[in-house]
């Protein structure tokens, strides 16, 4: 007589979970929160420029960016969220050489005759 070799029992499928019922609303990472501070400053920045002194504006959107440099810095890359979208050197570089542009555009420009 043949013997019968048992068939292998088949691997369980992994379980897989439902999606979140409620979306979070909030930032999960400390540089998810810096990110949305940073973006208040910038809206405080476009407000001031459109409503206000345009310098005074360009200098707060400026600041806003020179803040997002300087978290980006700090922060390790885990917790940088969405401040992290290069490796941290070009970040921070390009987020101060924006916002230094910024302000010594806001600064050399001449007043115009009105």
């Amino acid at each position: 007589m043949a013997e019968t070799v048992p068939e292998p029992e088949p691997e369980p499928e992994p379980e897989i979970l439902p999606p979140e019922e409620t979306p979070r609303r909030y930032p999960s990472t400390l540089g998810g929160a810096l990110y949305v501070l940073a973006m208040v400053v910038l809206l405080v920045g476009i407000y001031l420029a459109a409503r206000e002194d345009w310098r005074l504006g360009v200098r707060w959107m400026a600041g806003s960016l020179l803040l997002a440099a300087g978290c980006r810095l700090l922060l390790p890359s885990h917790q940088a969220g969405m401040l992290a979208v290069r490796n941290r050197a070009v970040d921070v570089a390009l987020l101060v050489v924006v916002g230094g542009a910024l302000i010594f555009l806001a600064g050399s420009i001449p007043n115009q005759p009105l």
